[in-house]
């Protein structure tokens, strides 16, 4: 058996497969890609993973199937900072701790291969994903009110992150 692992989003069938996973309303109701975009297509995904301001993976269970996309995204050299994200493509994985283990090994890039000092991300709240956020040692900076909606209701946006000398990979637990 193989372990899970990242890999960059190359080729026509990986961009269709993780558009396909983003365009999902369970994923895309909780994303938000700027000017309210929740949709990213395959060409504008192939766009940011030729970018430099985004590192985009699609993680994979331990056997090797992709199951998930983590990204680094608005990675902002000068300041050091970037914004941390992520969709389990296939729900068949929910639970098994990959979300987790794919968030942790962009964080450990983050620091140690591009030198970064500060990674946010943004997370509505009641989603789920706030407890591997703080599993990762991100903190609570900040919230934005009523501005993610969702079936026509507001939502709050908690903001957090971590820095490069809180986080460590020893200290996190995987579910």
């Amino acid at each position: 058996m193989n372990k899970m692992d990242l890999k960059p989003i190359d080729g026509s069938e990986l961009l269709e497969q993780v558009a396909g996973w983003l365009s999902r309303k369970e994923n895309c109701q909780w994303l938000d890609f700027g000017d309210g975009q929740k949709v990213l297509t395959p060409q504008w995904l192939k766009v940011m993973a030729h970018s430099n301001r985004h590192e985009l993976r699609v993680f994979t269970s331990d056997s090797g199937e992709p199951v998930g996309v983590v990204a680094l995204s608005n990675i902002d050299r000068a300041s050091r900072t970037a914004t941390l994200w992520a969709a389990l493509g296939d729900k068949r994985y929910t639970r098994n701790g990959y979300s987790t283990r794919a968030l942790a090994e962009m964080l450990r890039f983050g620091f140690r291969e591009l030198g970064l000092h500060a990674i946010n991300t943004w997370i509505v709240e009641h989603n789920q994903s706030l407890k591997i956020a703080l599993r990762l040692k991100f903190r609570q900076v900040g919230r934005q009110r009523e501005c993610h909606w969702i079936d026509g209701r507001p939502y709050d946006r908690l903001i957090l992150d971590v820095l490069a000398s809180e986080f460590s990979e020893d200290e996190i637990q995987h579910e």
